[in-house]
């Protein structure tokens, strides 16, 4: 019976790799199949012209530096914010204090919540406080989509490492910040798989800032002003009943996935090279 049991499982796992590796075969084969064509220098070395939604000439630079600055500057400040909760809730606070449940409870609602909401609240909050749609408000409703996931996904790894380690350096007499030190450092490589999941559920999203980060053709200079991303550029031409605005779009999607491709495969190198400073 148990053996029935174990090859039952087995092929259901076979099936289930073999699902997932062709959905992501399927994904690439028609990016690149459709897009491939219209990649271009000009392209990602372009802004857009009069008219790039319409067929004429230019290129979506301004929505690949959009993207970056978006991105980058949230995950920062998104990291910024998670350690510090993380560390008070694994080393200072008891991991079965009440603030530490309620802490990892918010996270996983907030977690769940669909970043069109993330997008809403953060346009209420601009309506508020009278802000236009900029750069830094982008930022900010990104970084507050993120949050959630940077705080669960590093609260994992952390509490994963083992409390003796904690135990041995206040035997040493030890502190807890030195602690923290030697806990973060084990982490490490958790904490890098943490930031590429942010960085890759932050460039991928258009309704965040659909509504906080505005669109624009040109390279935003400053906070203050309106920044383009990817995700949205996709959108608005893909929404184009012109063939070849359609095609860019598949073309645009190649740059973005290329994007997380080349941060994946960065933070692997990162995450084995500082995987060999673990004790």
């Amino acid at each position: 019976m148990r053996k029935i049991e174990e090859n039952i499982f087995k092929v259901l796992m076979i099936l289930s790799t073999i699902i997932i590796s062709s959905t992501l075969f399927m994904i690439l084969y028609t990016l690149f199949s459709k897009g491939l064509a219209s990649l271009s220098w000009d392209m990602v070395s372009k802004i857009p012209e009069g008219g790039f939604y319409i067929g004429k000439g230019g290129g979506i630079l301004n929505a690949i530096v959009g993207s970056v600055y978006i991105t980058i500057g949230s995950t920062l400040l998104g990291l910024i914010i998670s350690l510090p909760i993380v560390i008070y809730i694994n080393v200072y606070a008891k991991r079965n204090a009440t603030l530490a449940t309620i802490t990892r409870l918010s996270s996983d609602i907030l977690f769940g919540i669909p970043s069109i909401v993330y997008g809403a609240f953060g346009f209420a909050i601009m309506v508020y406080m009278g802000l236009k749609t900029s750069l830094l408000a982008g930022i900010i409703t990104v970084t507050l989509m993120i949050i959630p996931i940077l705080i669960r996904a590093i609260d994992e790894v952390v509490r994963v490492v083992p409390e003796d380690m904690s135990n041995a350096v206040f035997a040493l007499g030890g502190t807890r910040y030195e602690s923290a030190k030697i806990i973060l450092r084990q982490s490490i490589p958790g904490i890098i798989t943490a930031i590429l999941l942010s960085f890759g559920r932050a460039i991928g999203d258009a309704a965040c800032v659909l509504f906080t980060a505005g669109f624009t053709d040109s390279i935003p200079t400053s906070l203050d002003q309106p920044a383009a991303t990817l995700p949205l550029s996709i959108f608005f031409q893909l929404s184009s009943p012109i063939k070849e605005v359609q095609n860019r779009a598949y073309a645009a999607a190649v740059i973005l996935t290329i994007i997380v491709l080349v941060i994946n495969i960065v933070a692997k190198i990162a995450s084995k090279n500082l995987s060999k400073n673990k004790i």
